[in-house]
């Protein structure tokens, strides 16, 4: 039983469920995708960051 918690992107609110209790809204993970070297995709998300 390995569930992870996650947080709800309207309210901010920590749970364990796929969809806020609170405000219904989708939950995402809290962490940051982990960093590779080897990401092809990288590039790419770092322009759309900047701009």
């Amino acid at each position: 039983m390995g569930q992870k918690i996650r947080k709800c992107k309207n309210c901010g609110r920590y749970t364990l469920r796929e969809i806020c209790p609170v405000c219904g809204g989708k939950t995402a993970s809290p962490n940051p995708v982990r960093f590779s070297p080897q990401d092809p995709y990288g590039r790419y998300r770092r322009m759309a960051k900047k701009g």
